[in-house]
């Protein structure tokens, strides 16, 4: 399987939004909350997707949202979504690095984020990713489920020297 890495375009929302629905029981983003993430907030989308082989057409196969507040130097991983039959293969590793590539280069240090306390596998991949758990967040989901907030350091981006 081939996949590309890229940042999310505008004409990526309709899959987006069937990723979002077919990947999350619960809590999950509206079309409108999506074309919000990717046209008007201060926050960069990257996906992966299946490139198209043989009969088989293309796929997003996940995606990650990262939010940027002025004057911050910690982003939040707002989204991370990898399609359920994609899970287990190495592409959430993948795109976690890319996502947090994507923040040194804004000159983010630190990486937030916040996870349902009940999903092990997603727990797992964060704290292998070298994340550490920050801070105990009961009642946090709409179904009840409490969460974790959890946070990495990142390595400062080397700036380019402006000439």
């Amino acid at each position: 399987m081939t996949t590309t890495l890229r940042q999310a375009r505008g004409q990526d929302l309709d899959a987006l939004h069937r990723l979002e629905q077919g990947a999350f029981e619960g809590d999950r983003f509206t079309r409108r909350q999506l074309w919000h993430l990717l046209n008007r907030a201060h926050a960069e989308t990257w996906v992966i997707e299946r490139e198209p082989e043989g009969d088989a057409p293309g796929r997003l196969l996940g995606y990650g949202t990262l939010l940027f507040r002025h004057g911050s130097r910690r982003a939040r991983l707002y989204s991370f979504c990898v399609h359920p039959e994609a899970r287990g293969s190495g592409l959430g590793r993948h795109l976690l690095e890319t996502l947090e590539a994507a923040a040194q280069a804004r000159g983010s240090e630190r990486l937030g984020l916040e996870v349902r306390a009940d999903n092990r596998v997603a727990l797992g991949l964060y704290r292998r990713m070298g994340f550490r758990l920050e801070r105990w967040l009961p009642d946090y989901y709409e179904d009840g489920c409490a969460g974790w907030q959890m946070v990495k350091e990142l390595e400062a981006a080397a700036l380019a020297p402006r000439g």
